[in-house]
Parts: C-alpha cells; structure tokens; sequence
C-alpha cells in the first residue's frame, strides 16, 4: 500500500469511526486536531464526557485486532495532546476519557469496534 493508499484509507477509517461515534449519540468537536505532541484522530462529546478516540485500522484481521497497535509511548502522546486540547478549548468541569476505535477492511464490509476506557490518563 502506498503513502496515498494509506492516507486515503487511514481517512475512509476515521470517516468510519465518525459514523459509528455519532450513531452511539457521540457529537463530533474535532478531528484530526494537531498540536506539539501529535495528532488527535477524534474528540466527541456526549453528556458530561469528552473523548479522545484514537483510530487504528487494518485491511484485514490477518495480522491481529489493530486496536493492540496503540503502544504505551503513543498513549501518553494521545494524553498530552489531549491535555493541550483542553486547555486550548478552556474544556473544564468535564469527565475525560481515551478510547480506541479499530477498524478492520474497507467500505460496506468494515468491521468497526468501539473500546471505551482502553487507557487511562495515569502518566
């Protein structure tokens, strides 16, 4: 898969993961939000929770779940990044929290799995 392949299908799974957040109630406040420490894939919004999705994706389940693909070093990038996010945002008096959305093929036949909670923000 080439650089444009994979930006195109890392963009067809995000687009996933939006549909699959926003039939779950979830609104939408950002995507692909960048600051110093990396990129936000998605935060939504529901009730009194503000979350962090991260979005992992595969063609196929070959090579596992690719959810099992957020390493601890991207983690803590996600919470900083998120921490810059609320502070940018003056996002105050709100539950946190970091999730995973994996997603697995392309198009009609995509697998979209939703992890609440997947980590924590303990640094």
């Amino acid at each position: 898969m080439g650089r444009v392949d994979r930006r195109a299908y890392g963009a067809e799974a995000e687009e996933a993961a939006v549909r699959f957040l926003e039939a779950q109630g979830w609104r939408v406040r950002a995507r692909n939000w960048p600051c110093r420490h990396g990129e936000l894939d998605v935060v939504a919004e529901r009730e009194d929770i503000v979350c962090f999705v991260e979005v992992r994706m595969r063609s196929s389940a070959v090579w596992g779940d690719p959810a099992h693909t957020v390493s601890f070093a991207k983690q803590r990038r996600v919470v900083k990044a998120a921490l810059h996010y609320l502070f940018a945002h003056e996002v105050r008096g709100r539950m946190i929290r970091f999730d995973v959305i994996s997603v697995v093929g392309r198009g009609a036949s995509a697998t979209v799995e939703h992890i609440p909670g997947a980590f924590d923000a303990g640094m």
